[in-house]
C-alpha cells in the first residue's frame, strides 16, 4: 500500500497536540451509557478517558462509549488496571484510541504498553480485522494496521518517586505520546498526601517537563482539577494535556451547588 495515501482515521486530540495546542480531558467512572460522549462533546472536552482502574466499568460499556466519542470527534482513551497485553488488546479492539497506563516506573513498562497497543513491526498486538474505529470497513491488513497505529496513543502515568526518577527514560520510549503526572498519588508517595502544590510535587513536574521537552513528548497534568491556577502555571511551563476531573466529582459538585441555592 502507498504510505502517502490519505488516512481515513483521525485522532483530533493527537492533531491538536501536534499543533502545540492544549487538550482537556474528562474522566468517566460513573456513567455507563453513550450519553456521556455527547455531554463531553457539548461541554467542549477534547478527550475522555474511561477509568477501568478505579471502577467496575464493564468492557462492553466502555467500547460503546468509545465508539460514540469517535463519531463525535472526542478522542476516547481507557485507563487500564495493569499491563496485561491481552486485556489491552481487547480494550483497543472494543474501540479505544489509546490507553492510560497507571503507575509507570520504568522504560521497560512503557515499552510493554507500546507493544500491547501497536501492531508489528512496532508492537506485538494481534490484528483483529475490521475495527470499530474504522467503522468496520473491510480494508487490506496493511492499511488497517497503518490507520490504527497512526491514530492510537499511549499515555504513561508517573505517580511515584521511581517514576519521576525514570521520567527521561520513559519519555524516550518510541510510541509514548504523553507522560501524565498523577499529582494525587505522587503527593502521597512523597509524604505530602493531597498537597499537590507542595514544592516536592513542583520539582517532580519540572523534571518531567524537562524530560518530555528533550524527547518531544507531551506533559500531562492529573490530580489538579481543583487547582485551576496551578494547571494554568504548568500549561505556561509547557504541559499540554489536562485531566480535569471525573463525572462523579462533576455531578457531586453541581448537585451540592444546586442544593445550596435552596438552603
Amino acid at each position: 500500500m502507498n504510505d502517502e495515501a490519505p488516512l481515513l482515521l483521525r485522532n483530533p486530540m493527537k492533531e491538536k497536540l501536534s499543533r502545540g495546542e492544549p487538550v482537556f480531558s474528562m474522566t468517566v467512572r460513573l456513567v455507563r451509557t453513550v450519553d456521556i460522549a455527547a455531554i463531553a462533546h457539548t461541554a467542549g472536552f477534547d478527550s475522555v478517558y474511561i477509568d477501568m482502574e478505579h471502577s467496575s466499568f464493564p468492557l462492553e460499556a466502555a467500547g460503546q462509549i468509545c465508539m460514540a466519542c469517535t463519531h463525535l470527534g472526542v478522542t476516547p482513551l481507557v485507563r487500564i488496571p495493569g499491563l496485561d497485553p491481552f486485556f489491552i488488546a481487547r480494550v483497543m479492539d472494543a474501540g479505544a484510541m489509546g490507553i492510560v497506563v497507571p503507575g509507570v516506573q520504568s522504560a521497560d513498562e512503557a515499552r510493554a504498553a507500546v507493544r500491547a497497543v501497536k501492531h508489528a513491526p512496532m508492537g506485538e498486538r494481534s490484528l483483529a480485522g475490521a475495527a470499530p474505529q474504522l467503522l468496520y470497513r473491510s480494508l487490506p491488513a496493511d492499511q488497517t494496521v497503518r490507520e490504527l497505529d497512526h491514530a492510537s496513543m499511549v499515555v504513561a502515568m508517573i505517580e511515584s518517586r521511581a517514576g519521576v526518577e525514570a521520567a527521561d527514560a520513559i519519555a524516550a520510549v518510541d510510541g509514548v505520546d504523553i507522560v501524565l503526572v498523577g499529582a494525587s498519588d505522587l503527593s502521597g508517595e512523597l509524604g505530602v498526601a493531597g498537597q499537590v502544590d507542595h514544592p516536592q510535587v513542583h520539582e517532580a513536574f519540572l523534571h518531567v517537563i524537562d524530560a518530555c521537552r528533550a524527547h518531544g513528548k507531551t506533559v500531562g497534568i492529573g490530580g489538579m482539577g481543583r487547582q485551576p491556577d496551578l494547571i494554568a502555571k504548568y500549561l505556561e511551563l509547557g504541559a499540554g494535556y489536562v485531566s480535569t476531573g471525573n463525572d462523579i466529582s462533576f455531578l457531586s459538585a453541581a448537585a451540592a451547588q444546586k442544593r445550596r441555592q435552596f438552603a
